[in-house]
């Protein structure tokens, strides 16, 4: 399916459209459990990151990434991930880490500011975090060669936002992976705009997608907000990275519905109008035309969904919010193995300023 699609042409693969209707000749094989699964996980993202918000409103996080209006490139991508692949995220793919069961607690301690938050179980083949743009996919690669040294039957998927294909690091980590054909799905979120710089004044490419090619890989461009979509593009592309055919480049074709971040203000940069028109598009609403459609959603279904959102949602929120402080030492002793003398010497300055102020 992805060699049929012409990233160069425009050609886009959409299997379900804005109105929810689907190709049944494209549908991707999914039980009503599975279907089931992902619009919970959507819903459950979504929903997480309105209370992520707020709590940053009220003073109780700090800066954070929305992810609303990815949900379907976060979770449609990572549904595909069976054990023993890994998952190297950005740091706006809340969805990735939901689907693959990172504790939301930690989701939240992260943008809290508390270490603890990228603590990942050991039973979850998950790379932390990263905010620095792009410098999570070299390692991914690495991670790719590594499997394929070891000869196992893993793929190796990362994401990141079309900003990221403006920095070195994306070059080099793709360069790497047609060179040594590793086992890498790199899934590109275009969301239109790396903070206020649009994806028209990065690069002159038609897409993005079409820059796979002169790696020497394929590249395909989806509807990023149909998880049908998502889900079967992904899906191909991990089963060939697990069979030892290479990698592939994904350019999920979607929009940033909120700001860049919580101290971001994009009324500055794109216009009002252009944000309604996405509303149109929203992915959660089309696959919920798709459930109704197949006879699997009711309001029955759409009750329990949001009730067990709610729950584990405030759960999550307690457990982050009764978690200890962090200690000072925190700030320095995890650098070093062990600590160098001025790194010391700031430490003691610190406490000592602290007791000055009776903290």
């Amino acid at each position: 399916m992805i060699e049929q699609y012409d990233p160069a042409k425009g050609e886009m693969l959409q299997i379900l459209d804005e109105q929810g209707i689907v190709q049944s000749s494209l549908e991707p094989k999914l039980t009503a459990g599975e279907i089931k699964k992902m619009y919970s996980l959507m819903v459950m993202t979504r929903s997480a990151d309105a209370k992520a918000f707020t709590l940053q409103r009220q003073g109780r996080m700090g800066t954070f990434a929305p992810s609303i209006g990815h949900e379907a490139c976060q979770v449609g991508s990572a549904f595909t991930l069976e054990k023993g692949d890994w998952f190297f995220p950005y740091f706006r793919d809340l969805g990735g880490y939901i689907t693959l069961g990172l504790p939301l607690k930690n989701y939240y301690l992260y943008w809290m500011g508390h270490e603890e938050g990228m603590h990942i179980p050991s039973d979850l083949n998950i790379f932390t975090l990263a905010v620095p743009v792009a410098s999570q996919l070299p390692h991914a690669v690495g991670a790719g060669m590594a499997v394929k040294m070891k000869k196992d039957k893993a793929c190796i998927l990362s994401t990141f936002s079309d900003g990221a294909t403006s920095e070195g690091d994306f070059h080099e980590a793709l360069n790497f992976a047609g060179v040594y054909k590793t086992p890498n799905v790199f899934v590109c979120f275009n969301n239109q705009y790396a903070i206020s710089m649009p994806r028209a004044k990065q690069t002159a490419s038609k897409t993005l997608a079409q820059k796979a090619l002169s790696y020497g890989f394929p590249g395909i461009l989806v509807d990023g907000n149909d998880i049908l979509a998502v889900y079967a593009a992904t899906k191909e592309a991990a089963d060939k990275a697990r069979s030892g055919e290479g990698a592939t480049l994904i350019e999920a074709y979607t929009y940033r519905m909120a700001s860049h971040t919580t101290s971001d203000d994009p009324t500055k940069y794109r216009p009002e109008e252009e944000v309604k028109e996405w509303e149109k598009k929203d992915p959660i609403q089309r696959f919920q035309t798709y459930l109704k459609s197949k006879g699997i959603w009711d309001e029955s279904f759409e009750k329990k969904v949001q009730d067990e959102t709610t729950t584990a949602i405030n759960r999550a929120l307690d457990e982050a919010e009764q978690t200890p402080l962090p200690a000072v030492e925190d700030l320095f002793i995890h650098t070093y193995q062990e600590m160098p003398p001025h790194l010391k010497g700031q430490l003691e300055e610190l406490k000592a300023f602290l007791k000055e102020r009776g903290e």
